[in-house]
């Protein structure tokens, strides 16, 4: 991926499942070593733990609650006492809600989502610059945002709440891309559209594949592992001139 021989390690929120697993394993290929947090899957965690560590890479699964500030706090602290200072920051971790047409959603559904979506996007990336700003005495790095399609396309019906949490993502993005770029940190997203990962199927009808994929140009869902490429050509020093950048991986959609 274009990386230089010094040691990195990677954070990965919500890593337990989907494109956060699949950058975790991505990017302990590409030579980092990895802590993923997670909220309740526990036990998919460590089997991805035992996939990186299998690949001759440190890594730890820490359970974390992205609504909680307190929680990220102390997941940065664990992260870097087991797997060295973060030089990547992969914020993935986030939820759909429930499913429901505005006249229908609560100021509840809306809550959740923007907390854990929004906010604990915000205070990891907080707490990322605080590490890694040259400017605090840091050596750099760079976040990635996971943004979503949705938040080009609204989710009429379904996701509102969820795809206005992602638009805020894509404004965050540009904006603290802006604000640390002399500060050795580049921050990207990006927008996956409708991925194979089984959040489509348990958050909304069973027929929302079938709906969605003909809507496609390229007629199929995408990968998490295609995602994750994505992500990882960010980190990497390939894109060592790339910032504010929010990179559709969406199939044309």
């Amino acid at each position: 991926m274009g990386e230089s021989s010094v040691h990195k390690s990677a954070l990965i929120t919500g890593g337990s499942r989907g494109i956060g697993k699949a950058a975790a394993l991505a990017a302990a290929a590409a030579g980092y070593d990895v802590a993923i947090s997670f909220r309740r899957e526990q036990a998919a965690a460590e089997d991805v733990v035992r996939h990186i560590r299998g690949l001759g890479r440190r890594a730890v699964a820490i359970g974390a609650d992205s609504a909680r500030e307190a929680d990220i706090v102390r997941l940065f602290a664990e992260a870097e006492r087991e797997v060295g200072a973060i030089d990547a920051l992969v914020n993935n971790a986030g939820i759909v809600g429930r499913g429901s047409r505005v006249d229908s959603v609560t100021a509840d559904d809306v809550s959740e989502v923007l907390a854990v979506n929004v906010v604990g996007c915000f205070v990891a990336a907080r707490e990322a610059v605080r590490r890694m700003s040259t400017r605090r005495g840091g050596r750099g790095g760079t976040i990635v945002n996971v943004s979503s399609a949705a938040a080009r396309l609204g989710s009429p019906g379904e996701f509102i709440h969820y795809a206005a949490s992602k638009g805020a993502i894509d404004t965050f993005t540009v904006g603290l891309a802006r604000e640390i770029a002399d500060e050795g940190i580049r921050v990207n997203a990006v927008r996956p559209g409708m991925i194979d990962t089984g959040i489509h199927t348990s958050a909304g009808p069973n027929d929302r594949v079938a709906r969605i994929v003909p809507t496609v140009p390229m007629k199929r869902i995408g990968t998490a592992d295609e995602v994750a490429q994505a992500i990882l050509w960010l980190m990497s020093d390939s894109a060592s001139y790339v910032t504010g950048a929010i990179i559709d991986v969406s199939g044309g959609r």
